[in-house]
C-alpha cells in the first residue's frame, strides 16, 4: 500500500495525492458481476431533492458483492484484486471449484492465488467467513451480520475492523470501529481480517473538481445565506448564528441533539456507547 505524490505543476497538484493501486491486479471487472447504476442526483420519484449536494460525477457500474458468503464449505481461489468505484475498499474476485464467480471485500493480506472458504470449521485466516461462535475471542473481523443470513452490514469501509471481545449465552460482544461495544447473535457470520486499502484515509483530494468527479456538489454554509434560505442567514457582515442552537435549513436542531428513537429495538443490544467513559 502506497500513496503517490505529484510534482507541483499546478496549485492543485501541489497538495493532491492518489492511491498507487499496487494491490490491483485486474483493470476491467467481470461482466457477469456488473450491473447498470443509474444516477438520481439526490432526487426522489417526484423529482424533488431529498439528499442535498449530490449530482454529476463520472459514470459508474455497480459490482455485485457477496456480503452473505452463503456458499458454504466450497473452496474458492482468489483470481484478482480489483478497484471498485462504489466503495472505499478494494474487492477480490473469487473462482469457486464449481465454476461460479463472486466478488467479496478484499481484506489486508489477501493475494491472488490464495484460497478462501466460508462455513464452520474454516481456518482463522483473512478472507474466510464463519459464524461468530466459531471465531476465537480477540480476533479482528469485518463484514458483520446484524441478523443471521441477512448479509454483512457492519464494518465494510477501507481499513476498518471490529474485534470479538466475549461470548455469553446466545450473543457475542463485538467492539466496532467507533468504539461502541454491541451484542450480536452467535450465529451471525463475519469475515476474518481487516478491510484492505488502509491508506484510503491518508489520501488528500487536492482540488474541488475531484469532488465533482465523485458526484459531490458544493456545500454552502447557512451563515452566508439570506434569512429566507436558512435560519442562520442574515445580519450585517459576519454575524453569529443568533439562535439557542444550530439549525438545519428546515429549522430542526442539530449538533448535540439526539436523533435516535428511544424505543428502538437494537438499543438493548448496545453494551457500551461511543460517548460512554
Amino acid at each position: 500500500m502506497a500513496i503517490r505524490i505529484y510534482k507541483p505543476t499546478s496549485p492543485a497538484r501541489r497538495f493532491m495525492t492518489v492511491n498507487a493501486y499496487e494491490e490491483i491486479t485486474k483493470s476491467k471487472p467481470e461482466k457477469a458481476l456488473v450491473q447498470i447504476k443509474r444516477k438520481n442526483a439526490g432526487r426522489n420519484s417526484q423529482g424533488k431533492i431529498t439528499v442535498r449536494h449530490q449530482g454529476g460525477g463520472n459514470r459508474q457500474k455497480y459490482r455485485v458483492i457477496d456480503f452473505k458468503r452463503n456458499k458454504l464449505q466450497v473452496p474458492a481461489k482468489v483470481a484478482a484484486i480489483e478497484y471498485d468505484p462504489n466503495r472505499s475498499a478494494f474487492i477480490a474476485l473469487l473462482h469457486y471449484l464449481d465454476g461460479e464467480k463472486r466478488y467479496i471485500l478484499a481484506p489486508v493480506g489477501l493475494k491472488p492465488g490464495d484460497t478462501v472458504v466460508a462455513g464452520e470449521g474454516a481456518d482463522i485466516k483473512p478472507g474466510n467467513a464463519m459464524p461468530l461462535s466459531s471465531i476465537p475471542t480477540g480476533t479482528l473481523i469485518h463484514n458483520l451480520e446484524v441478523r443471521p443470513g441477512a448479509g454483512g452490514q457492519l464494518v465494510r469501509s477501507a481499513g476498518v475492523y471490529a474485534q470479538l471481545m466475549a461470548k455469553e449465552g446466545d450473543f457475542a460482544q463485538v467492539r466496532l470501529p467507533s468504539g461502541e461495544i454491541r451484542k450480536l447473535p452467535l450465529q451471525a457470520q463475519a469475515t476474518i481480517g481487516t478491510v484492505g486499502n488502509t491508506d484510503h484515509e491518508n489520501i488528500r483530494i487536492g482540488k474541488a473538481g475531484r469532488k465533482r468527479h465523485m458526484g459531490i456538489r458544493p456545500t454552502v454554509r447557512g451563515v452566508v445565506m439570506n434569512p429566507v434560505d436558512h435560519p442562520h442567514g442574515g445580519g450585517e457582515g459576519k454575524s453569529p448564528i443568533g439562535l439557542p442552537a444550530p439549525m438545519t435549513p428546515w429549522g430542526k436542531p442539530t449538533r448535540g441533539v439526539k436523533t435516535r428513537k428511544h424505543k428502538k429495538y437494537s438499543n438493548r443490544l448496545i453494551v457500551k456507547r461511543i460517548n460512554d467513559k
